[in-house]
């Protein structure tokens, strides 16, 4: 007799095969995807998902878990431009504590996980002479290794050449254990500046072999054009894959002709373009005239290419977005809109791009739906990639290294009428 393994979820469907309508069954032992498909053997506990689909976890490719749930700390962003919400995180970190960091960040952990998210960069902001928000997320990242993926990267918000002791902070958060250093040129005081300040970036992911998330041309103005310098880079250094280019928004401003060459860069060095539409959405356009701008970057186009484009959350209720929930298929759902990808082919992109594509990101491994990798994978209703943009449904079980760690109960709502 064959020995039982530990669950079997049955009746399952995959985004591959949404087509055909075809169910599979999903076998789990000792932590690893034991059997994929049709299984006979029996589990320990058997789980019938009913028809819903089957999914590798979303993974949030670009979340400040130092930030989140501080929104109206000291005031909300009224004008809700990026500098209004700059100039308030200035003053809501004066009042940062080790404590304060952990408190949040892991009641959002919390959060996201509930919502299917098992693997979560964040950034860290390494303004702050003590490193207090870097200490705690990485602290933080060890707790959580049992069931949650934490990458850790330090982000120098007041820049590298316009604050210098972030070049130090940069390389002591990388001694200190983050797992990756980003910059922010369109800030620094002139473009000058700016690239030196990619280099002083790159140079230490070099030395260090990090990877790079840096933020790229967060502004609604064409001559913003840092993006061809981080793609250059990437390729000069080899790093290439490990670099992340986040937000990207003046490419929508570009004028075709050089929009084509950046994008023909990148594809060939590799970078991976990190998009965000619910906070850009909300926050560029702010100084546009009518017509004001769609506020991302180009996701259709730099998919199409061949670059590796995965959609984030950036804020959960900061002093830069006051709202978002955790749940990433919203972020999907926003970013079908504003890219105009309502195609069927085109919205089971948007799925991969909160899955797999932001697992490329993340350089992840044993990650996807496949026999001999780690049992972490969630269920949720919905027949194919258009019902689960459309619909937006909470994941109906989350599994992580075999283990069932959040499970929502469907709601049921009950008519007291007839048509």
């Amino acid at each position: 007799m064959s020995e039982l393994l530990d669950i079997v979820f049955r009746n399952v469907r995959m985004l591959e095969h949404s087509e055909s309508r075809g169910l599979i069954d999903i076998g789990v032992k000792n932590g690893k995807i034991a059997m994929l498909g049709s299984i006979d053997e029996q589990g320990e506990r058997e789980i019938d998902g009913v028809g819903h689909m089957l999914l590798p976890p979303f993974v949030e490719s670009h979340i400040h878990l130092d930030t989140v749930l501080t929104a109206g700390e000291p005031a909300l962003n009224e004008s809700g431009t990026l500098f209004e919400g700059i100039g308030l995180w200035q003053k809501r970190k004066q009042a940062l504590t080790y404590e304060d960091v952990t408190e949040r960040a892991e009641k959002v952990l919390r959060m996201q996980m509930a919502a299917g998210i098992l693997h979560v960069r964040t950034q860290a902001d390494i303004s702050d002479p003590k490193l207090t928000a870097l200490r705690a997320l990485i602290a933080l990242r060890e707790r959580v290794k049992p069931y949650m993926n934490l990458q850790v990267i330090a982000f120098p918000q007041d820049g590298i050449r316009a604050c210098p002791d972030n070049e130090r902070r940069l390389e002591q958060a990388l001694e200190l254990g983050a797992d990756g250093i980003g910059a922010i040129p369109h800030l620094e005081p002139t473009r000058e500046e700016g690239l030196a300040s990619l280099e002083i970036c790159f140079s230490l992911a070099e030395k260090y072999g990090c990877f790079v998330h840096v933020f790229c041309d967060e502004m609604d103005d064409a001559h913003s054009t840092f993006l061809e310098n981080v793609a250059y880079l990437a390729i000069r250094s080899g790093l290439r894959e490990r670099v992340t280019a986040a937000h990207a928004n003046a490419a929508a401003y570009y004028s075709e002709a050089y929009f084509q060459k950046v994008q023909g860069l990148l594809a060939r060095s590799g970078v991976n373009v990190v998009c965000c539409p619910l906070i850009n959405s909300a926050m560029q356009g702010r100084y546009d005239g009518y017509p004001k701008g769609r506020g991302i970057t180009r996701i259709k186009e730099l998919w199409s290419a061949g670059v590796n484009v995965s959609i984030a959350h950036d804020d959960i209720q900061t002093p830069f977005y006051p709202l978002g929930t955790g749940n990433m298929l919203q972020a999907a759902h926003i970013a079908a809109h504003l890219a105009h990808m309502t195609g069927s082919k085109e919205v089971a992109e948007l799925v991969r791009m909160i899955t797999t594509r932001a697992a490329n990101t993340l350089q992840l491994k044993e990650y996807g739906l496949e026999i001999g990798h780690s049992a972490s994978f969630i269920i949720l209703p919905g027949d194919d990639a258009m019902d689960l943009v459309r619909e937006q449904p909470s994941c109906r079980y989350v599994v992580s290294r075999g283990r069932i760690v959040a499970e929502t109960v469907p709601a049921w709502s009950q008519l007291f009428t007839t048509l």
